[in-house]
């Protein structure tokens, strides 16, 4: 559990490194030397630091130790001037990170309750399973059960469902060794890879939003956030939001991505997931202009969008890629038009995943086309590289940068060098990807893992409903943290974080603070990407 004020005095990744990574602690204070230190206190490697200089994002005069040629499986601790860092491992230790992050999705599955032999001492009965009415019209109930909780709170979100299932269905589409064996302990594992089972669980609950017209609605939720309650205890009256087309248009990618990938395990599934997906953008085609009214009576989370071209963009590519139609092709260029980020990866700019999407197509091509999405890739890696060799951390964001949710853009970063080196031969990027990772494992100012049961001081306190709520002193393994917000906007985050704090200090492992320490699905998704790839490293 972490403790502010017993935090280590050298900075490294908690969880550890593998055996042939780059390996780097930080440290905010003067030392000449540093020495690696097996359990026994035996000395195994010895070496010089550098002074990195003042970093802006920390506050901090940075001193960095490289031990990079430590390639010896073991559980170490770093010491220089009398300080010492927290224990960490060197192996393949990407796999356990990579299965715990993943798990965390089944701590938040909704519907179906946690039994104790799949989620030990979490157990909890089934949650939010009646039926729930239509806004527009209560006398129309439907039901949506099933799915993921999407925070903090009990909410569950087509548009932020889309973005987590494709963080995750890319991981497995470019790199599926790292899945073949990860096995997550969930009731439903079966001949498949458990992160497709997971995955499965929320397409199946994306599908049960789609009307009978096609079109997605947006979110189902309650009137306002429930208390800090179990989800079994939450038991108001549920609402079916109305359909829109950011939710229409990303579930049309996300099923026809999911189609192509599980037509090779669940044939029916896989064809279940075209027919929704064709569905969702016919409606799309019928229904051209933005379209999305949201209800100011329901305080729940808005996931509202500027406009939804980059959505559209994505389910034409994705619809391209599964059938190699070419009226898809044509749609998915009309949609080019628009100014829109081609490598954004989350769940309000799209646009990254309908890029990616036509990288990796099996489809035929413009070969311009692809080039110019490589080169946007590469140019954004490029970006984040230039912040990551501008910081005392190796952190890929800019002093602004650290705003809400800011470690999901610090592993969204290390997404896009891991597309860099992988897809368009840029190599040099990957260990710019291990230091994302190192950052949120703990190579931070903070000194803490900002995952959850990973690392000797890691976050104990996310603002997450059940995790508060269960009367258990530690947290289930593998969420992941918001992580620091230079303009924290919650009453607890404002009181804590003193003005003028460096941007990478603005944190509080503090239940209350969720500008600062909430956790989303679409905060875990990334983290598995980036894990799952270095496991394979």
């Amino acid at each position: 559990m972490y403790d502010a004020s017993k935090k280590p005095d050298i900075f490294l990744n908690q969880a550890g490194y593998n055996l042939n990574s780059v390996k780097t602690a930080y440290m905010p204070f003067s030392a000449e030397a540093f020495t690696v230190e097996d359990m026994d206190g035996n000395a195994v490697f010895t070496g010089k630091t550098e002074h990195f200089g003042y970093d802006e994002t920390s506050g901090d005069d940075v001193y960095t130790a490289d031990f990079s040629p430590l390639c010896r499986k073991g559980t170490f601790r770093i010491k220089a001037d009398g300080k010492y860092s927290a224990r960490f491992r060197i192996g393949n230790i990407y796999k356990d990170v990579c299965r715990d992050t993943l798990r965390a999705f089944y701590y938040l599955r909704c519907g179906c309750g946690l039994d104790r032999k799949h989620a030990g001492e979490f157990e909890h009965p089934p949650c939010h399973t009646e039926k729930a009415v239509l806004w527009e019209d209560n006398s129309v109930t439907a039901d949506v059960c099933g799915g993921w909780h999407d925070a903090g709170d009990y909410g569950r979100y087509v548009t932020a469902g889309a973005a987590a299932l494709g963080h995750l269905l890319y991981a497995y589409r470019m790199f599926p060794q790292a899945f073949s064996d990860i096995r997550t302990n969930i009731p439903d594992s079966c001949d498949m890879p458990d992160l497709l089972t997971e995955c499965k669980a929320e397409l199946l609950w994306i599908t049960k939003m789609q009307n009978s017209e096609g079109g997605v609605y947006h979110k189902a939720t309650t009137k306002g956030h429930a208390p800090f309650v179990m989800p079994q205890d939450d038991t108001a009256q549920m609402y079916i939001l109305p359909v829109s087309s950011m939710a229409t248009a990303d579930s049309a990618a996300v099923c026809a991505l999911a189609s192509d990938i599980y037509k090779n395990f669940d044939k029916e599934f896989s064809e279940e997931l075209k027919a929704c997906a064709e569905k969702a953008y016919g409606w799309l085609k019928s229904n051209p202009d933005y379209y999305f009214d949201p209800p100011k009576e329901c305080t729940t989370g808005g996931y509202g969008e500027r406009d939804d071209k980059d959505n559209r963009f994505w389910a034409a590519a994705e619809m391209y890629s599964l059938t190699g139609e070419k009226s898809y092709h044509d749609d998915m260029l009309e949609y080019l038009q628009y100014d829109f980020n081609l490598t954004a990866l989350g769940y309000g700019d799209t646009a990254g995943f309908g890029t990616l999407s036509y990288i990796l197509t099996e489809q035929k091509q413009d070969p311009e086309l692809a080039e110019k999405f490589r080169q946007a890739y590469i140019g954004k890696a490029e970006y984040f590289k230039e912040n990551s060799e501008k910081c005392g951390y190796g952190t890929a964001l800019a002093p602004k940068e650290y705003y809400w949710g800011s470690n999901m853009n610090v592993l969204k970063a290390g997404m896009t060098f891991i597309i860099a080196a992988e897809l368009c031969g840029k190599k040099d990027f990957i260990p710019y990807a291990v230091k994302q990772a190192d950052y949120i494992s703990g190579a931070n100012a903070l000194g803490i893992s900002f995952i959850s049961g990973i690392g000797e001081y890691c976050i104990n306190n996310p603002h997450l409903r059940p995790a508060a709520a269960d009367g258990i002193e530690k947290c289930h393994e593998g969420m992941i943290s918001g992580g620091p917000n230079k303009r924290p906007s919650d009453p607890d985050a404002v009181r804590l974080i003193s003005e003028g704090t460096p941007p990478m200090k603005c944190f509080a492992d503090v239940t209350e603070c969720y500008s600062l320490n909430e956790i989303t699905i679409y905060w875990n998704s990334p983290g598995v990407f980036l894990f799952g790839y270095l496991s394979t490293q």
